[in-house]
């Protein structure tokens, strides 16, 4: 039974309503919300079939209703409320989601046009990511266009009509290139490997991160999961690892 005051919201499927939200390069911290903008990405990106593809599988992307307003529900702001529902709030972190954003969006690799994200969260809520979106750089930010996109289903660019968010249909294998290679990523796998071995000469190939503090990525569509390193990373730092590595092969400078 949930808790006076608390009340998870699913995405609306009603009318869709654009709202501009998002940050400019510049003075960024010291203005308010701001109109999204457009990443422009190099003229002839996207001829070429190789591509990663990045899912963040298990995201904690879920609003919740505070009073009269609507938040992103998150272990540190609404702890108590977490706990008075039975939930534990070390599962409830976006802020893994955020950091990941960061180091995928702002990567040479999405740059040059050869990254594709994707996020699946908890509540089976599958987004994908316009490779020219431009991630809010503080947390609090990022959270108001999360609760936007999970009621409005859509961002929209602010000088034009390309949606930079969207939930999309699941599931999400049915939106990857055909016959492509899906690995997912775990600490806990046997096979230790070097990102490197991994990156395809010319075709695309699907990466699973698990967008949580603990535990592994559960998939059916990988065809083999794999440990990119001896030690256990964040979410982030895999992501950023990845992207590393495939822009080293594919010679993104």
């Amino acid at each position: 039974m949930a808790a006076p005051g608390y009340q998870a919201r699913e995405p609306n499927t009603g009318k869709r309503r654009r709202r501009d939200q998002g940050e400019e390069d510049g003075d960024e911290e010291e203005r308010g919300v701001e109109p999204w903008k457009l990443r422009r990405l190099p003229g002839g990106a996207g001829v070429s079939r190789r591509r990663l593809l990045v899912v963040l599988e298990g995201a904690s992307l879920e609003s919740v209703k505070v009073g009269k307003t609507y938040e992103l529900l998150n272990c540190d702001k609404h702890k108590s409320m977490l706990i008075k529902n039975g939930r534990d709030p070390g599962q409830v972190r976006p802020d893994i989601a955020h950091q990941s954003l960061l180091m995928l969006m702002d990567s040479p690799l999405n740059r040059a046009g050869l990254l594709q994200v994707y996020i699946h969260t908890q509540r089976n809520v599958l987004i994908e990511v316009n490779p020219q979106t431009r991630i809010p750089r503080t947390f609090d930010r990022f959270c108001g266009l999360m609760v936007q996109l999970l009621h409005k289903l859509s961002v929209r660019a602010a000088d034009g009509p390309q949606k930079l968010l969207k939930v999309i249909k699941n599931p999400v294998s049915d939106h990857f290139p055909v016959g492509c290679l899906k690995i997912g990523t775990s600490f806990s796998s046997q096979q230790v490997v070097n990102i490197r071995d991994l990156v395809p000469e010319a075709e695309p190939v699907v990466f699973v991160v698990g967008a949580f503090a603990h535990g592994a990525v559960n998939v059916a569509y990988t065809e083999k999961t794999v440990s990119i390193s001896n030690y256990p990373l964040s979410a982030a730092l895999t992501c950023a690892k990845l992207c590393t590595a495939f822009e080293e092969v594919w010679k993104v400078v």
